[in-house]
């Protein structure tokens, strides 16, 4: 049975614009009454239909919607289309040749299965849920995901940031041949994964998202093309993506300073591993400096016009749109900061992968820190997450990773 909700009036047009989120304050009825999670066929309060959607009053967002089509049959099995036809989507990935072999299969409500964060790292499939919708569905996806593509592993954990507020467990899982089985984390080996000729070593089941940041793989060969001779700096390093493109374009030295150790520790690693394998030039081992601890902090006290080249990619900064003031106060004076250690005429790459702060703002924040820095800044560039991240345009929360390289002038 599919229920009937209404949507107060005025607050339908978004939503007949295909944008999916609807919050318990635009809806007016909800006929019958029910108070378990399920489908729902959605109207204005005129009588003309909207969506179809699934319905979770548990939910943050109590209703998203998922069809504009009056006549579609929601299910399970529609479920698993829309997971079969987000993968399909997805196979340049998989042709011969080519050059990463870690990419997003499914991204969110971009993808139209909200919730849903689904990396493949070579035969492993990472899952990470952020919503109730996910987690009653996880176990159609995982059948559809292991059909398609027979992945080694399939490991399931929930995004922290919304365990709580959408009740979730935080318990991680492993599904083998769509069969959940019980595992030591400690006994799951890490993989291997190849992205743009350099080699990486993604942890087993622990990690930043799903252990490494696929969204920002066209962003480190940019990086790369900039690096030749350069003294450069790699601000909130992780494991050393950035800097290891860095080597291999030629970086004269690369200073990466992050607030975890261990990530550092890895970084040193996987420069050890890409210079064995020759996937970075001889001698990189020592054109590396690492330094843990609180990243804007530890920028403070750097030497000002030292570098030629930064690389600016904080955590994310603006959680909600009511911490986005905030947030913008932070991104401006952590890249003011950045451009005064920069020298005339280097380069900044900066990022912000906050989805409340718009590239128009961010693009504010921007020319707020040049002026205080009292420098001028040039985009020659405007970058965000690679293709396997679409942006939906009747969503624009979905561009959640927004980029400039830029050249300061002193």
């Amino acid at each position: 049975m599919n229920y009937k909700i209404t949507i107060k009036d005025g607050k339908e047009k978004q939503l007949l614009r295909h944008h999916p989120w609807v919050f318990s304050g635009a809806i007016k009825s909800i006929e019958p009454k029910f108070d378990i999670a399920s489908w729902a066929d959605v109207y204005t309060e005129k009588g003309t239909f909207i969506a179809k959607g699934w319905y979770d009053e548990k939910s943050h967002i109590v209703l998203h919607l998922l069809s504009w089509d009056e006549k579609e049959k929601v299910g399970l099995a529609f479920v698993k289309r829309l997971a079969r036809e987000a993968v399909m989507r997805r196979r340049s990935f998989f042709r011969k040749g080519a050059t990463t072999n870690a990419f997003r299969l499914i991204h969110g409500e971009a993808d139209s299965l909200p919730g849903f964060a689904v990396d493949v790292y070579a035969s492993t499939i990472r899952i990470i849920l952020s919503s109730r919708f996910a987690s009653a569905f996880l176990q159609a996806v995982v059948e559809e995901l292991d059909s398609l593509l027979h992945p080694s592993l399939i490991v399931v954990s929930s995004d922290p940031q919304y365990t709580s507020v959408e009740g979730m467990s935080s318990k991680t899982r492993y599904f083998i041949s769509d069969e959940e089985k019980k595992m030591a984390e400690d006994k799951i080996e890490p993989v291997t994964i190849l992205e743009n000729g350099i080699y990486y070593e993604i942890p087993g089941t622990k990690g930043q998202k799903s252990g490494f940041y696929i969204d920002q793989r066209d962003n480190r060969l940019i990086a790369e093309g900039y690096a030749e001779g350069r003294t450069c700096l790699d601000v909130c390093s992780y494991t050393g993506a950035f800097t290891l493109h860095l080597l291999k374009g030629g970086a004269e030295s690369v200073k990466a300073i992050d607030s975890s150790e261990s990530a550092l520790r890895h970084l040193l690693y996987q420069v050890h591993l890409n210079e064995d394998k020759g996937a970075i030039p001889s001698g990189s081992r020592e054109k590396v400096e690492i330094l843990s601890g609180d990243c804007f902090e530890l920028l403070r006290t750097e030497e000002k016009d030292k570098y030629d080249l930064i690389v600016l990619d904080p955590p994310k900064l603006a959680k909600t749109k009511g911490s986005l003031e905030n947030a913008m106060k932070a991104y401006k004076d952590l890249n003011r900061v950045a451009m005064e250690k920069i020298k005339d005429g280097g380069i900044l790459i900066t990022f912000s992968c906050s989805g409340a702060l718009s590239r128009e703002d961010f693009k504010t924040v921007l020319s707020w820190s040049a002026k205080d820095a009292e420098v001028e800044a040039q985009i020659l560039r405007t970058l965000s997450q690679g293709e396997d991240h679409p942006v939906r345009l009747s969503f624009p929360e979905s561009e959640y990773l927004k980029g400039y390289v830029l050249r300061i002038l002193k």
